[in-house]
């Protein structure tokens, strides 16, 4: 799955040039970092304690230039002839995102998909707490999903307070979203993450990240009709 899309004050039209964060590092940037953090636990947990700017590149899946310049704006440059030493190079990342704190995070939503995100454990790992799942079907009310009892949306503020949340992630239907995402930020949520098929209007203080499965999925779509249909006709043989 590709990173999700912003929504928030950060986001531009598909021409424009990418902004730069309030840190200013390239939301670009931002956006390669968990890439690499990813290459990097698992070299870590290989036991490789170094690795060139050109291994990590390639595993990445970037050019080495474009890495090198990515941490640079860390303040992070590598040891000539070494490369870049790996626990260290985890730690700058994770501080960088934000993962060395925690963060208290609802899930609105417990359909399939909210099912599917409580019980992900990766969400722990990198300083994410699930403290609570909301629903306003009141078959779901009071069901336990991975230990945690499912509370009605009306509880929602109340939820919001009690567990001083800092990301709202909506997984409802697209009808309810806005008004989910309205009450997230009037209860002092400043941070959502948007699995429903809809654009949100927040704030300017308000951060949205989308992610829509159905896009990635025409987007693979285009791609497969590309390879089955061959070369355009001005590169054939002989065309023209």
């Amino acid at each position: 799955m590709s990173l999700p899309q912003s929504e928030g004050p950060d986001s531009q039209g598909p021409h424009s040039p990418l902004p730069r964060r309030r840190t200013g590092i390239p939301e670009a940037t931002v956006a390669r970092l968990p890439v690499y953090l990813r290459v990097l636990g698992g070299l870590a947990e290989t036991g490789v304690t170094t690795v060139s700017s050109d291994a990590l590149a390639v595993a990445a899946g970037v050019g080495s230039a474009k890495l090198r310049k990515d941490l640079s704006h860390l303040g992070s440059y590598g040891t000539r002839g070494v490369g870049y030493d790996v626990e260290y190079l985890v730690y700058q990342i994770s501080r960088t995102l934000g993962l060395t704190q925690h963060y208290s995070v609802v899930i609105i939503g417990v359909g399939n998909l909210g099912h599917a995100l409580a019980n992900y454990a990766g969400f722990a790992s990198r300083g994410f707490q699930i403290v609570a799942l909301i629903d306003s079907d009141p078959r779901r009310v009071g069901e336990d999903i991975n230990g945690l009892e499912v509370r009605h949306l009306d509880e929602l503020e109340t939820v919001v307070k009690e567990h001083e949340v800092s990301i709202g992630v909506i997984a409802t239907p697209a009808a309810s979203a806005q008004d989910v995402c309205d009450r997230l930020v009037s209860a002092g949520v400043t941070s959502v993450l948007n699995f429903a098929p809809i654009v949100l209007a927040v704030p300017d203080t308000v951060d949205v990240r989308k992610v829509d499965l159905s896009i990635e999925l025409q987007i693979l779509a285009f791609h497969e009709q590309r390879k089955s249909a061959g070369p355009p006709a001005s590169l054939e043989v002989g065309a023209g």
